[in-house]
């Protein structure tokens, strides 16, 4: 089955409370995908940000990010009034999200919804307790602790609380049970939002594409309740951390800074925190996107405190085992195998035995002649086609900066005449194409410009903050990209 979808981040969708939430706008996005004619909503990590606000570096794998949570729901609910939401400053630009507003103000607000949630008298929350306590009370009492030290990082936590001495933890917990309490319910008030939200997109035949990273932050719950599963020494100071090589783009590579994981561990394990990830993962989407998936064959080790990442090196994963178990715990799992930057021949072999579709990039297909893999004669069905993805500029903005050979290429390749028209050419070749599935970012049908970009790659500032405003679509739209997929045999 042919099918088609949009890439747009919950952070994205517009609100009056300064981000994308689990509302009405949610809810009539999806609208929206049914209208058009979408089987697929990908989304970006739902996991609570760090600095940086990337949800790529996130305190926990498991976690979800409270920004999200709907504040008119929790009016409907009776835990708010609409005087308590607007009080608050949310930010001036309905097309950023304001990162420093949040902080200040979205924990103030949420703290008088928990104040009004009776957990005594919830079986319902009770019994998400329950199920999660694997990952929630590490993640609830960690922020807490966070919180009661400045928001300091893990590594700058009092040894005895980073080596989770009993008594010491018995004293905090004590001490800060009201904290650790409005983390979980605020936890909780997330997870009921997004069942209910993902059933009625399931329910409308619309399904979620998830993401979740390959690493998990050095400062997370995951690191410091489980050091074992990480290259970190016993007070959790990561000793080998993630990135990748140097290349053209990149003449220092990437430092990522993220603790690689130690696989021999893991495997001894049988992956048991893996599978946890990935069940969770199951329920929560339909298709799960997993990011950097090349690094469970492969991984690039670089020495924890380098300036860069120059002389890291490559070490090997038994991605096989792997698969094997997570097939044999999960197999109905549906899984989407990030599969860019650089990977080897051999990679490329071990990932395929996977069955797990990869990724091709249009904006990717430009360079190295007519065998570049990203190039529409050259794919394959069991591939997923983006026109670009959150680390790429949007079409219309590659148009003004990528080399002038790539844009006369593409001119050439797609028979237009006239830069305008590359958008357009993009997604219909990404829709024609063999792969099973397109993706098409919210942006490219938008045709908006480089000032729509989502993130770029090892930067920090203006990424992460791109929203539409309700205005953007309208009915118009929705016939054209409804023609398209039919056209294309993806209704």
């Amino acid at each position: 089955m042919r099918k088609s979808g949009i890439l747009l981040a919950v952070s994205s969708l517009p609100s009056k409370y300064g981000i994308g939430t689990l509302g009405k706008s949610a809810y009539d996005f999806i609208d929206f995908l049914k209208k058009s004619g979408q089987y697929y909503w990908q989304i970006l990590p739902i996991n609570p940000t760090s600095f940086g606000n990337s949800p790529y570096q996130s305190f926990s794998a498991f976690a979800f990010n409270p920004y999200f949570i709907d504040l008119e729901e929790l009016i409907k609910d009776g835990l708010l009034t609409e005087s308590d939401c607007d009080e608050y400053d949310w930010g001036s630009d309905s097309r950023r999200v304001d990162y420093s507003a949040l902080y200040e103000n979205r924990p103030r607000v949420l703290k008088k919804a928990v104040s009004r949630f009776h957990a005594e008298n919830n079986d319902e929350y009770r019994r998400f307790c329950h199920d999660n306590s694997f990952w929630l009370e590490d993640y609830a009492f960690f922020m807490a602790l966070k919180e009661k030290f400045g928001m300091r990082p893990l590594t700058e936590f009092p040894l005895s609380v980073r080596v989770r001495d009993a008594q010491t933890l018995n004293e905090l917990r004590a001490e800060n049970q009201n904290r650790i309490e409005f983390h979980k319910i605020t936890q909780f008030l997330f997870y009921r939002q997004w069942i209910n939200l993902k059933k009625y997109a399931n329910y409308n035949g619309v399904h979620i594409i998830g993401d979740i990273p390959i690493y998990v932050s050095a400062d997370s719950a995951d690191v410091w309740a489980h050091p074992e599963l990480f290259c970190v020494s016993c007070d959790r100071i990561p000793q080998e951390v993630a990135g990748c090589p140097p290349d053209d783009f990149s003449p220092d590579g990437q430092l990522w800074g993220n603790p690689v994981y130690d696989w021999n561990i893991h495997k001894k394990d049988g992956y048991g925190w893996w599978i946890r990830r990935l069940r969770q993962a199951a329920e929560l989407f339909d298709t799960v996107r997993i990011d950097h998936f090349r690094g469970f064959y492969s991984f690039y080790c670089i020495k924890a405190g380098a300036e860069n990442a120059r002389n890291g090196e490559w070490k090997n994963a038994d991605g096989e085992s792997f698969i094997s178990a997570v097939r044999a715990a999960l197999p109905e799992l549906s899984v989407i195998a990030e599969d860019l930057g650089f990977i080897t021949d051999d990679i490329r072999r071990r990932m395929a035995s996977s069955g797990f579709p990869g990724m091709k990039i249009l904006q990717f297909a430009f360079t190295a002649g007519s065998e570049n893999e990203h190039l529409p004669h050259n794919y394959s069905k069991n591939s997923v086609v983006y026109t670009g993805t959150h680390d790429n500029d949007t079409t219309t903005g590659w148009q003004m900066t990528a080399p002038r050979s790539d844009i006369e290429f593409a001119m050439d390749y797609f028979d237009v005449n006239f830069t305008w028209r590359l958008t357009d050419a993009f997604i219909k070749s990404a829709l024609s194409s063999v792969c099973d599935t397109a993706i098409i970012p919210m942006q490219d049908y938008l045709k908006q410009g480089k000032l729509s970009r989502m993130n770029i790659p090892s930067t920090l500032g203006d990424n992460w903050i791109y929203r539409i405003e309700y205005g953007d679509i309208d009915d118009n739209l929705v016939n054209k990209i409804y023609r398209q997929t039919k056209l294309y045999s993806r209704l």
